[in-house]
């Protein structure tokens, strides 16, 4: 499991050094980015966070990609209530969940130099899933190519079911030609840096 920064750069090189399937090669991604939005959605909302379903994925940095077509409540959708959710264009300004996600770990380490333990409390839950084979959907770091039209072969993060060996599959969402785009820049993006890589 790789949790250092840059992390899905560093889970490719992982990957490819260390000769192991894909799937046994797991990044920290945007598990913990994707907590935070549920948290920060659920303030919004005023509710628990645990009733929160939506996912940050892509990388895990100032370009990861809010699914805001698929985030929900109780099997409500929130962009079935409100269209313009997550866009430049909302009058509730929904898109400032997002940034809020995106800056917290800058915010963190401005007031006390460093993260440490939402990071370890985000690793111990991956670790639990995998020990205890749970199954359960983690947004993790993994090969994205073949997903969402993603061609290149770099890693992001995708909702995936974890267990004792590893990634288990990749939960394949529905999302909107934005979002898709967005995760398409963000695969070329990676895409490019590693090309740069030797090794």
């Amino acid at each position: 499991m790789i949790v250092s920064n840059p992390v899905d750069i560093l889970t490719y090189v992982a990957w490819k050094i260390s000769g192991l399937p894909h799937e046994r090669v797991i990044g920290s991604g945007t598990h913990l980015d994707t907590a935070r939005f549920h948290f920060l959605i659920s303030e919004k909302l005023n509710i628990a966070p645990n009733n929160v379903h939506g996912w940050i994925i892509g990388e895990h940095g100032d370009a990861s990609v809010p699914v805001w077509s698929g985030v929900n409540i109780a099997g409500v959708n929130l962009k079935d209530l409100h269209p313009d959710i997550g866009s430049d264009g909302d009058p509730e300004k929904w898109n400032e969940v997002h940034q809020k996600v995106v800056n917290s770990a800058y915010e963190v380490i401005k007031l006390k130099g460093y993260t440490s333990w939402a990071i370890g409390l985000s690793i111990a839950t991956m670790s639990q899933a995998l020990l205890r084979n749970q199954k359960n959907v983690h947004a993790i770091s993994t090969l994205a190519k073949g997903f969402h039209g993603i061609e290149e072969e770099v890693f992001l993060s995708l909702p995936c079911v974890l267990g004792s060996h590893g990634i288990m599959y990749v939960i394949k969402q529905t999302l909107d030609e934005n979002e898709a785009k967005k995760l398409q820049t963000c695969a070329r993006t990676m895409n490019e840096i590693q090309q740069s890589l030797e090794f």
